[in-house]
């Protein structure tokens, strides 16, 4: 990324471990980085906020992920999004990404992937953890 922060992103995730990496990661290139727990707080964060990114844990919404995902845009247009997810099946990235994400990134390779997701998706790119093997697939 470039050397100047953007002004905010938004985390999603429950699990207290996790995001503090995540976060801890993404302090490097954000001015402000906000952590939410459940939906409710996401959705007003997000339409309060407007974020350059929000990195959703799918965890997060249980019952309808892909509803929330399609929320994002009606709420902060120019938003983009990162779905954190433990599952590898091609379907949940796909899933994700015909939803309105443009990054999915496996939790066992944030290591790895994390940072080149957010590089990607800043600039207008799609990334998918090379470990869902998507192949010709993916939208």
């Amino acid at each position: 990324m470039s050397t100047q922060k953007s002004t905010c992103a938004i985390l999603a995730d429950r699990h207290t471990v996790l995001a503090e990496r995540v976060r801890d990661l993404l302090e490097a290139d954000f001015r402000t980085v906000y952590v939410v727990a459940d939906a409710p707080s996401l959705r007003e964060g997000t339409q309060r906020l407007a974020p350059a990114l929000i990195v959703l844990d799918l965890s997060l919404e249980s019952s309808d992920c892909s509803r929330l995902l399609r929320e994002i845009p009606e709420l902060s247009p120019a938003s983009r999004v990162i779905v954190l997810s433990v599952h590898d099946e091609a379907a949940v990235a796909r899933m994700a990404l015909e939803s309105g994400a443009q990054g999915v990134v496996l939790k066992r390779t944030i290591g790895s992937d994390f940072l080149h997701a957010v590089s990607a998706v800043l600039r207008g790119e799609r990334y998918v953890s090379a470990d869902f093997e998507l192949a010709d697939s993916t939208p």
